[in-house]
């Protein structure tokens, strides 16, 4: 049920801490005979690439551990032990490897290449997890949906399947976007999003950060962005900002899980939050009455004047130089009443102060129009004129197609929360479809990956959110992660059933479609 009004939610993995601390503190010594149980039956989101099964089972039980190789994975093996005690109520040692090691979780990163490729290696007595930093943990992940997943056998005693599965992802990017601007999501709210992106292999939250309606980032050389421009959003609410102090922490913390945070400043449209905070920013020097609406289009900065430069240059600067990832999103759609040529001057000229700040830019479809050499990214959200127009300077493609992966249009009209201007998505609809043939003129080694953004007008907190964004973020995860031939919808929405319950549990308020047949058998035993 959809909770109209803040509540305290469960931290992720609460209540199941709670459920099982007891049980699996009682369960039985490892060398007795372990159940048969098939890893190729697991219904893992998103689909891996390879999965092989051994029949029998690794028992869930006290007093385990994880085994780093070298010093470079101590922060990742006290993060599985972290996750794993919060999982389980079980706590879990950290130890150096050692000849012989089992009884828990050997992280080996011996030879392994910087990417997430991993292979996971399930036997009775221990855990294999091989790959990079980031490989292990997309890996370790799938040991968590396995435990999410299991059910109580009748002597109350947790197994997870025994086999290998060797996985790699499709494509590098696989995002989801936060807006922040419209209505602000608290810094509690945004790490409890990224714990349940993380369990599904997302690697990257394009944050929102600026726009008609609120500034939600601390600029030190620009206060009044905040205490100003901050103060409000749609229909009149307090709104809200991250301090540079939030902004940082939110940062290590999706670092910690392997996300990496993309911050947009929308412009030189969608900036009434900011032409209201600072007159000067305007051509007539007249500072505009701060905006709780819906509609779209109707600002813009003065591309006139040198003084919006040096804005750009001191916002762009701040916020670069607490952004360790590589992308810095400068927004650029729907900017209406700029004039075209002026909007051309806008976009090339900020092009290059995000270049001087050593990030590359990154702009919804239409900033194409710009004089881009390479080393950009368009998000692909309306026009896939303006898609293919990126790739012709040498530009890569986030697919993000609204009638498609727009996470706040609504699954019919019947929904609770949503907008329908560009299409009704079902779970159905934006589960399937191809990111590499959606646009025929683009080239596979061209789309970098896929983004499913949530605009915030119609929720005004994280419960509402979550109505809109599950389940279909989890098909948006294998649509990033999985390729096209190895998916299928029958197949996929099966799977997609057994969460529902694991869901429940974590206290996420998703949408029970009709189009799946919700389960909550044994899906483990």
């Amino acid at each position: 049920m959809i909770r109209s009004s803040v509540t305290k939610k469960p931290s992720l993995f609460k209540w199941f801490f709670a459920s099982f601390m007891i049980i699996l503190l009682l369960s039985s010594c490892a060398d007795e005979p372990r159940p048969e149980a098939f890893l190729t039956k697991v219904p893992l989101i998103p689909k891996p690439m390879s999965v092989t099964e051994s029949g029998s089972s690794f028992l869930v039980k006290p007093n385990m551990k994880v085994y780093y190789q070298d010093e470079s994975q101590m922060k990742l093996s006290e993060q599985i032990a972290g996750e794993w005690e919060k999982l389980t109520g079980l706590s879990m040692m950290v130890e150096a490897f050692k000849n012989g090691a089992s009884n828990g979780i050997i992280l080996d990163g011996t030879d392994a290449q910087d990417s997430e490729k991993y292979v996971c290696g399930i036997e009775e007595n221990k855990i294999l997890l091989k790959g990079s930093n980031a490989g292990i943990y997309r890996g370790w992940q799938n040991i968590k949906q396995m435990i999410l997943l299991a059910q109580n056998d009748p002597k109350n005693k947790v197994y997870i399947p025994t086999g290998l599965i060797r996985d790699e992802p499709n494509f590098a990017y696989r995002g989801t976007m936060l807006d922040v601007s419209r209505h602000f999501f608290s810094l509690d709210e945004v790490k409890e999003h990224i714990d349940m992106i993380a369990l599904y292999k997302i690697n990257y939250l394009h944050l929102h950060l600026s726009d008609d309606q609120g500034w939600r980032i601390e600029i030190r050389s620009w206060p009044n962005l905040t205490k100003h421009g901050g103060s409000t959003e749609v229909g009149g609410g307090e709104g809200g900002f991250f301090t540079q102090e939030d902004y940082k922490e939110l940062v290590d913390y999706a670092q910690g899980k392997y996300i990496t945070i993309v911050p947009e400043i929308d412009m030189p449209g969608h900036t009434n939050a900011a032409l209201a905070s600072y007159p000067e920013l305007n051509c007539d020097g007249k500072a505009r009455e701060l905006y709780t609406g819906m509609e779209v289009g109707f600002s813009t900065l003065c591309v006139k004047k040198e003084l919006t430069y040096k804005f750009l240059d001191d916002v762009i600067g701040e916020i670069a130089a607490m952004s360790p990832g590589p992308y810095f999103h400068l927004g650029g759609d729907e900017s209406h009443v700029t004039p075209k040529d002026e909007y051309l001057i806008f976009i090339n000229k900020a092009v290059e102060i995000i270049k001087k700040h050593n990030k590359i830019p990154m702009g919804w479809d239409e900033f194409t129009a710009g004089d881009l050499t390479g080393n950009t990214v368009a998000q692909h959200w309306h026009t896939p004129e303006n898609a293919v127009r990126g790739q012709s300077k040498g530009g890569k493609v986030v697919m993000s197609p609204a009638k498609r992966a727009y996470l706040d249009m609504k699954y019919d009209s019947t929904s609770s929360y949503g907008l329908h201007w560009a299409a009704l998505i079902d779970v159905k609809s934006g589960y399937d479809w191809d990111p590499e043939t959606y646009i025929p003129d683009l080239k596979k080694e061209n789309i970098l990956g896929i983004e499913a953004p949530l605009w915030s007008e119609t929720v005004s907190n994280l419960d509402e959110a979550e109505y809109l964004i599950y389940p279909r973020l989890l098909g948006y995860s294998e649509v990033g992660w999985t390729a096209a031939k190895d998916r299928n919808w029958e197949d996929y929405s099966k799977r997609l059933a057994e969460h529902s319950g694991y869901l429940e549990r974590l206290g996420v308020d998703f949408y029970r479609s009709p189009l799946i047949e919700w389960s909550s058998k044994d899906i483990l035993d």
